[in-house]
């Protein structure tokens, strides 16, 4: 059976993590349908569906890290990221505010109906119009820093195989310990491919309450990419009630030797 959007854990098939999602707007019968495809720059209210292989707007669920559906919005140069929850009315029509600035953009939806057998992502192109500046893609270095905060990225992206990846959090030099939980775990790990903004999906090392995670410093993450590449990570957490986004950039290391300061351990030569 075919992994759905990458979400296999790496090591079982041949190919790790699959291919990754929301590259198609339709995928097993689902479309994403957007009210607008052209919008203005600012504060946009967006509306859209999800329609099933009945022709009809889905309305049921399954609930993923507690919402029936995670959005993502981002600019096709990696700028502008946004992960909102959309609401949905009982018709099957969800709506959200993003902020857009011009340009092209990529908006996902994250989903499990009801009768599926696993999680889609739906991806469809938008244009905001107005004058496009698009920016250089930000520097590999390993650090984001969010105001007080800065967020350092160990680990390293290996193609075909799941790979640890540890984010750790400080406020103004001292790790922070009191994370809160956001959507069931203690930060969420969105990654897209550079180029094509392939959706990767990333699973958090266990979660609030389980007696083994701690909230914080260290955020653990696997994750799989589905090729050489770089990629754009971006991490949400939330502390001090306000959720953050931590954004960086990382070129996918070779299996048998990763490269980084940070790693430790020897890699077995394959």
């Amino acid at each position: 059976m075919m992994n759905h959007a990458g979400h296999d854990h790496g090591g079982h098939g041949g190919h790790g993590g699959g291919r990754p999602g929301g590259l198609s707007v339709s995928e097993n019968g689902y479309t994403l349908e957007l009210d607008a495809t052209i919008l203005a720059a600012g504060v946009q209210q967006i509306g859209f569906k999800v329609i099933g292989p009945d022709g009809h707007a889905v309305t049921e669920f399954v609930p993923e890290h507690e919402k029936e559906l995670h959005f993502i919005a981002v600019r096709r140069d990696t700028a502008g990221f946004q992960h909102v929850h959309p609401v949905r009315d009982e018709k099957g029509t969800w709506s959200t505010d993003l902020t857009l600035e011009p340009g092209d953009w990529r908006f996902f939806t994250d989903i499990h109906p009801v009768g599926h057998d696993g999680t889609l992502t739906l991806g469809i192109d938008v244009a905001v119009a107005g004058p496009y500046d698009p920016r250089p893609l930000p520097e590999a270095t390993g650090t984001a820093r969010i105001g007080e905060y800065t967020v350092a990225l160990d680990g390293a992206l290996v193609p075909g195989e799941a790979s640890a990846l540890t984010l750790t959090v400080s406020r103004n030099g001292r790790p922070v310990t009191d994370l809160q939980p956001y959507l069931a775990a203690y930060g969420h790990l969105v990654a897209l491919r550079v180029g094509d903004l392939g959706y990767l999906h990333v699973h958090p090392e266990g979660h609030p309450g389980d007696g083994i995670t701690a909230p914080g410093p260290d955020i653990a993450f696997m994750a799989v990419a589905p090729s050489a590449g770089t990629y754009r990570l971006y991490l949400d957490f939330q502390h001090d009630g306000v959720v953050r986004t931590a954004e960086f950039t990382v070129h996918t290391a070779e299996a048998a030797h990763v490269h980084g300061d940070h790693h430790r351990g020897h890699h077995a030569h394959h």
